[in-house]
């Protein structure tokens, strides 16, 4: 196994974990709630970004590769 790939397992585990944490939190936020309810918004928008975040880590990157590496050299990179 590669060092990264460990890296992003650690990764994965540690925002799942944030992610049950956030929806315990939210679960057990107070009734009512308004929309202007400054606390639970921030609950929403950090389960947000850790869902974000998840979701970069599985998303599969297109990394464009140029024919000719500059433009001056005549070597292709196939």
């Amino acid at each position: 196994m590669n060092d990264y790939s460990e890296c992003l397992d650690i990764a994965r585990q540690e925002l799942k974990l944030a992610q049950a944490a956030l929806r315990r939190s939210m679960s057990e936020y107070p009734t009512p709630i308004a929309g202007c309810d400054a606390q639970f918004n921030h609950l929403l928008d950090q389960s947000e970004r850790v869902r974000s975040a998840l979701a970069a880590l599985d998303a599969p990157n297109f990394v464009p590769t140029p024919r000719q590496p500059a433009q001056k050299q005549g070597i292709e990179s196939r």
